[in-house]
């Protein structure tokens, strides 16, 4: 597969590992879903180093765990954004990451052809637009936040996430098995890192555990995709094309919670995908 159906791939599996995390959280803490979602990926991704049987690097992969830390940092800082900050600005700064690996493929030297350009922008902003938070009331009796707030966060997450795919596609040019497991290892570093210092113990019910065992298995197979992608094609359109992955989270909201896709939502999403078209065409 080329690295463009690898991403778009991706972005499916991230969408929808999203979705079930979201009806996870309305039940459990969002760090007991976090770590138990992780762990079954970093257990799923250990054999996959197994069965690859691939020799493990000897530099690289120090890249793949700082992609990993700076990824599970960046989710940190968009849910407390998101808590002290308007969704609405806080989600749309922080989906603008793929401005990372970009700009890293230009210090390198690989830019994209001027329809990818064109392609980049389209995504960037049909990103922007879908990640806005639906609808502009408040609750009854809610304060609105101040708009200033969580933009710190905001952009905080942006770099977190796009210092996950730059080093995620670093290590992965030596090794995309043992990558994938080593940023995964990262972020549950972090996570029990957390855990501790707050002195809580992630449980989760049985019946939810399938649920959060999903999470996990659509979250570490979209990792495996941005490696795989990122050894055949460029770090920065793979980056803005696995970021599509809200999309297939509010298709399933819609789709099962019959939740309203809102116009601005609406029109993001074609402009978006009219944007990975111009990509692909390009």
């Amino acid at each position: 597969m080329t690295a463009i159906a690898l991403a778009l791939c991706a972005a499916a599996l991230w969408g929808t590992g999203d979705f079930l995390g979201g009806l996870a959280t309305r039940r459990v803490s969002v760090l007991t879903v976090l770590f138990w979602s992780q762990l079954v990926g970093l257990a799923g991704l250990a054999v996959w180093v197994v069965a690859s049987r691939a020799e493990r690097p000897d530099t690289g992969l120090w890249f793949a765990l700082g992609g990993g830390v700076a990824g599970v940092v960046g989710l940190g800082c968009l849910y407390r954004g998101m808590a002290v900050g308007a969704m609405g600005i806080v989600a749309p700064i922080s989906a603008t990451s793929p401005i990372v690996p970009l700009a890293v493929d230009l210090v390198r030297g690989n830019s994209p052809a001027t329809v990818q350009w064109l392609g980049i922008a389209l995504a960037l902003t049909g990103i922007v637009l879908v990640s806005r938070e639906s609808g502009d009331g408040h609750p009854a009796g809610a304060a609105r936040r101040p708009v200033a707030a969580g933009v710190g966060l905001a952009l905080v997450a942006a770099l977190g996430f796009g210092l996950f795919i730059v080093g995620l596609g670093e290590a992965a040019q030596e090794s995309a098995s043992w990558a994938t497991a080593t940023a995964r290892f990262g972020a549950v570093a972090v996570l029990v890192v957390v855990l501790l210092s707050l002195r809580t113990v992630p449980r989760a019910s049985r019946n939810l555990f399938p649920l959060i065992l999903a999470v996990g298995i659509f979250d570490a197979a979209a990792n495996a995709l941005i490696a795989l992608a990122a050894v055949r094609g460029s770090i920065g359109i793979v980056a803005v094309l696995s970021s599509l992955y809200p999309i297939a989270t509010i298709l399933l909201a819609r789709a099962i919670l019959h939740e309203r896709l809102g116009t601005t939502r609406t029109v993001g999403g074609l402009i978006a995908l009219g944007g990975a078209a111009l990509i692909a065409a390009g």
